[in-house]
């Protein structure tokens, strides 16, 4: 693929950011069917009509360049939405897999506050004032759910005392070195 602006490089990460979004509206009802916490569950659900709104301002960005989302994959959030996938899996202590769904779910947060940056920085570049303003809504938007997702870790699994309550789950697990005879 050839970049010839900056324009069209632009429009490369919103079409990446719209399938990355697609995906999400997608992953984030199993995040939430899988997650025992009711905070965590709300969190998801809440965080999937936030991503509803994110795909309507992408499209609203679309409809003033006067061109379409395409059909671009977003890689990355495939990778990403796997990794959720592996912690829905997740057998064992509720509160293990929790806390790993929250892990998942960062990492896709982190992901899209990079990806936003990028498009709002040359959105502002480019002078397309109203672009940068609905790009910077929803990049505020990503970092509130880190933050929340922080918060619901560290108010509830690890200030619970995850480690503790899965060893007395699950039992210890002897040593695999020899034993010397003495």
């Amino acid at each position: 693929m050839k970049m010839h602006s900056l324009e069209d490089l632009y429009l490369d990460r919103l079409r990446d950011l719209y399938s990355a979004e697609k995906q999400l509206v997608q992953a984030l009802p199993k995040l939430a069917e899988a997650a025992t916490s009711e905070n965590l569950r709300q969190g998801f659900e809440e965080h999937c009509e936030q991503t509803r709104t994110h795909v309507a301002r992408l499209k609203q960005i679309f409809a003033r360049l006067g061109t379409l989302p395409g059909r671009r994959t977003c890689e990355a959030m495939e990778s990403l939405v796997r990794e959720g996938e592996h912690a829905i899996a997740l057998q064992g202590n509720d509160m293990v897999r929790d806390a790993a769904l929250i892990g998942a779910a960062q990492r896709v947060e982190h992901y899209e506050i990079a990806a936003y940056g990028a498009v709002r920085t040359y959105a502002n570049h480019l002078g397309f004032k109203d672009d940068r303003d609905l790009l910077q809504k929803t990049l505020d938007e990503e970092g509130e759910t880190d933050t929340k997702l922080i918060d619901i870790a560290e108010g509830s699994f690890l200030s619970a005392g995850v480690n503790e309550q899965a060893n007395q789950d699950e039992p210890v697990m002897a040593s695999s070195e020899p034993t010397s005879a003495a």
